[in-house]
């Protein structure tokens, strides 16, 4: 019985450790990643100094962002709470580094918002709109003046 119990216990412990991690990594991208590694010992063995990533796949016979890829794939997630630096008075937290200025949420629901309310006009109002706010070219009333409406009237 334990001859066949425990390698059946290891092998479900080894599975269980593999796919529960917290990002799932395909199985051949791991592979290629300790293969990676092993390489880069070896080469930083034979040359004394760390190896390039194109160094790398050459030794394995493999493209350049595949190495930097399955390097990428094995490295722990950190949390965005996490300080990068920390003084005395002030954090800053790895969201404060990856933060999207740009795009920030008040900014997405105005974007929906006016969105959502564009599709309910008219062909007409849609095209005021349109060349009043989006192709500033025409900001000499132009393009208002086929409908008998003056872009001061705005």
């Amino acid at each position: 019985m334990s001859t066949y119990c425990v390698p059946m216990i290891i092998g479900e412990i080894r599975r269980y450790l593999r796919d529960n991690n917290i990002v799932r990594v395909s199985r051949s991208i791991r592979d290629l990643a300790y293969k990676v590694l092993q390489s880069k010992e070896k080469l930083l063995k034979e040359q004394n100094k760390e190896p390039t990533v194109e160094e790398i796949a050459k030794d394995l016979g493999v493209d350049k962002e595949e190495v930097a890829m399955s390097l990428d794939a094995i490295q722990d997630p950190i949390s965005l709470q996490e300080p990068v630096y920390n003084d005395s008075s002030d954090a800053i937290f790895v969201m404060d580094q990856v933060k999207d200025k740009k795009n920030n949420d008040e900014n997405w629901a105005e974007t929906i918002t006016i969105s959502e309310a564009i599709k309910h006009l008219s062909d007409k109002e849609k095209t005021i709109i349109d060349k009043r706010f989006f192709k500033r070219s025409n900001s000499n009333g132009s393009s208002f003046r086929n409908w008998n409406f003056t872009s001061s009237s705005f």
